[in-house]
């Protein structure tokens, strides 16, 4: 196994993220449309308008959990610490990002997302402890 299999977890974080920019982008083009949002509402995110505001929230918290878990993978990679294991929580972790990002931007069902949110809690988790372990 290669060491820069590692990466490709990480492209498919950053693939998400790219996707909820461009879907924010176009619910609040369509809340500037249909009159419920002002363009100028959005320069300073104070009052954002219902129909973008699950996907606003959706792309902070991929800035939130999200940066330890490409902290990790740069410290597995630059430790050589990358083994199937960690490629398999690693996999898990983005999974569970793009399960928990579809709830929250259309149902936004606690009870829907937790469970996706914790099954990314606890893989990140195992991906720390599998690096502590490794440079220990």
């Amino acid at each position: 196994m290669e060491a820069d299999a590692i990466f490709w977890p990480m492209i498919a974080h950053v693939a998400l993220v790219y996707g909820v920019y461009g879907l924010m982008a176009l619910r609040r083009k369509r809340a500037v449309e249909t009159g419920s949002a002002k363009i100028s509402q959005f320069r300073e995110n104070r009052d954002e308008p219902a129909e973008s505001l699950f996907v606003r929230n959706n792309l902070a918290n991929q800035f939130e959990l999200p940066v330890l878990f490409h902290a990790c993978c740069l410290a597995l990679f630059a430790s050589g610490g990358v083994g199937a294991v960690v490629l398999v929580f690693a996999w898990v972790f983005v999974a569970s990002r793009y399960v928990h990002a579809a709830i929250h931007v259309t149902t936004n069902r606690i009870r829907h997302r937790q469970p996706a949110f914790i099954a990314g809690f606890l893989s990140l988790g195992a991906m720390w402890g599998a690096l502590a372990v490794h440079i220990a």
